[in-house]
């Protein structure tokens, strides 16, 4: 009896938390399905397959979840990057600086 309400809580943890992770959800889906029937097979009876199909399905609802996870941290990090400079833009932006920097110094050397 303990196995069994050890195993359902597995299956509410899993079944709660991945889907927050995943948007992949052909991946995790499937694995999803596969606790869920290791679940009902353990409902029907079934225990030590049940068991067993369960813990393989939340094994790899972490492992999808955690793969798709890091494929969108990493797209985030991507579109938070800031937009490089071409080699014109840099060259303008000196130069513009460069001439505010001498009418400035002219300026202040003659006032006004």
């Amino acid at each position: 009896m303990k196995l069994l309400v050890t195993v359902l809580a597995c299956v509410v943890l899993a079944a709660t938390a991945v889907p927050a992770l995943a948007a992949d959800e052909s991946k995790v889906k499937s694995a999803t399905q596969q606790v869920e029937t290791g679940a009902k097979k353990i409902g029907a009876g079934k225990v030590g397959e049940g068991v067993e199909e369960t813990a393989k399905g939340i094994g790899n609802t972490v492992a999808e979840g955690a793969k798709f996870s890091g494929e969108k941290i990493k797209e985030s990090g991507k579109a938070a990057e800031p937009k490089a400079k071409s080699a014109w833009e840099s060259v303008r932006d000196g130069t513009v600086d460069f001439g505010h920097g001498v009418k400035s110094f002219f300026t202040r050397l003659f006032g006004s």
